[in-house]
């Protein structure tokens, strides 16, 4: 894919996620950003050392942050954080379980779609590792909001 289409398709999907937010509510927005946030902030610190392992590549150059990552992070990511959290924050056997199902859909079959499309593929990790790197990181997400809610009150 070339540069110009993948700027083109990284805008409309934030686009599109955040669109989808407007659904969400202004109460659950603001209680579930800031843990959201920090789900981002800690995936864009982990994408560090991703990159620096090549465990994905982009297709396209500049092989950046901006051009690659950020597009998911800041739309699906935080936006999918937010409602996950708004759905079954509170039941942390659901929330595992509805985390778990959204992190395999990413991982086994987005992916697939983004190696066909020419945008990214995994390198030096595999699909159920991939699952794992996304998973591992629902607990933070949970326990951020945790102590969110337990300063609020």
């Amino acid at each position: 894919m070339k540069l110009r289409q993948q700027w083109t398709v990284n805008v409309i999907m934030v686009i599109v996620s955040w669109a989808t937010a407007l659904f969400l509510g202004k109460q659950n927005i603001k209680r579930f950003m800031p843990a959201s946030i920090f789900a981002v902030v800690f995936e864009a610190f982990t994408v560090l050392y991703a990159k620096k392992r090549k465990w994905w590549i982009f297709y396209n150059k500049p092989k950046s942050y901006v051009t690659g990552e950020m597009s998911f992070n800041i739309g699906p990511f935080i936006v999918a954080s937010m409602w996950i959290l708004k759905w079954t924050y509170g039941n942390l056997g659901k929330f595992l379980l509805l985390n778990a199902g959204v992190n395999a859909f990413f991982a086994f079959i987005v992916i697939r779609f983004l190696d066909r499309l020419k945008v990214a593929r995994l390198k030096k990790i595999s699909e159920p590792q991939f699952f794992l790197y996304f998973f591992f990181k629902s607990f933070f997400l949970y326990g951020f909001q945790y102590l969110v809610d337990k300063v609020r009150k």
